[in-house]
């Protein structure tokens, strides 16, 4: 019965075809800034898939306010195309009080398969691992580069 689902999902996934970086920065919301760059969005995304396989990430806007709030570091990850902003238009401000590094990625879908997860997200904590270091400190490193919004 599985094995019946899996063409299903591939003639799914071949009807929607995957919308490119330009495409999706059409989508963006008035406060995704600092947005990250085609580069950048890539390497979260692989730097989030290697966090996933060591369970080092937080996913969602509940779990991720609550963690911010305990004080753990990472960089924050969110999506600009989320709407209404009012969701989590408050997770910048707590991460800059908090001198957590964040970016936003156009696409909550995207960022959402790049957890593992069949349903989109808007927001993840990128936990800092010595399974994927390299990455996450390059990660790191690009991300407190870029300019901070007025």
């Amino acid at each position: 019965m599985a094995r019946e689902k899996e063409p299903e999902a591939a003639a799914e996934a071949e009807a929607t075809p995957e919308r490119s970086y330009r495409e999706q920065l059409c989508d963006l919301n008035g406060i995704a800034q600092p947005l990250a760059s085609r580069k950048l969005t890539r390497k979260l995304y692989k730097c989030i898939k290697k966090a996933a396989k060591q369970k080092q990430i937080r996913r969602g806007v509940k779990e991720v306010q609550k963690f911010i709030n305990k004080g753990e570091k990472g960089i924050a990850v969110l999506a600009g195309d989320t709407l209404p902003i009012d969701v989590y238009c408050h997770l910048p401000i707590m991460c800059e009080e908090r001198s957590l590094p964040y970016a936003y990625v156009p696409s909550k879908a995207d960022l959402g398969a790049a957890a593992g997860s069949k349903r989109p997200t808007c927001v993840i904590l990128l936990k800092p691992h010595e399974e994927y270091e390299e990455a996450y400190a390059e990660c790191l490193r690009e991300v407190e580069a870029l300019p901070l919004p007025l």
